[in-house]
């Protein structure tokens, strides 16, 4: 489960489509400012530095592209759907639809792990990203990634 800590209401967006990863660095960027009150700048900077490391597409249509950024003050994420997906480089060579990108203070250290690795996970699940898909207004969006999912053990 992703916390709603970690995700504004306010920071996710349903987008048409995005003509390159460099322009969905700026959406993401562009999004961390109004949101969070981030540097745009800044941000696509720090998304484009580390993606330049490797791509941060995990496969199944999902990337998680994060950036340390020296102006927050907490692990902060902006949600983008795209209506059409993205190639992204992923090692599975599918293009990507489902974007969480993750914001970490300089020295955040074990919380920008954690915050990682619990958006992974929630994203790992392929009927939660199903519901993800079928589902185009951003409250709706919210309530998938942020509500408790339990499951029913034999």
């Amino acid at each position: 489960m992703i916390s709603s800590d970690l995700l504004s209401p306010e920071a996710i967006r349903v987008i048409p489509g995005m003509s390159s990863k460099k322009r969905l660095f700026n959406t993401l960027s562009d999004v961390a400012e109004q949101v969070y009150h981030l540097c745009p700048e800044s941000v696509c900077d720090a998304l484009m530095e580390r993606e330049s490391l490797g791509p941060t597409a995990v496969g199944q249509g999902v990337a998680l592209p994060h950036a340390r950024i020296d102006s927050i003050d907490r692990v902060r994420g902006v949600f983008l759907k795209l209506e059409r997906p993205l190639d992204f480089g992923a090692a599975d060579r599918q293009p990507v639809d489902l974007i969480f990108g993750l914001f970490a203070p300089e020295d955040a250290g074990v919380d920008h792990l954690k915050a990682l690795a619990a958006v992974s996970r929630t994203l790992r699940d392929p009927d939660l990203c199903a519901l993800l898909r079928a589902n185009g207004d951003a409250s709706t969006i919210h309530t998938v990634l942020t509500q408790r999912r339990t499951t029913n053990a034999a």
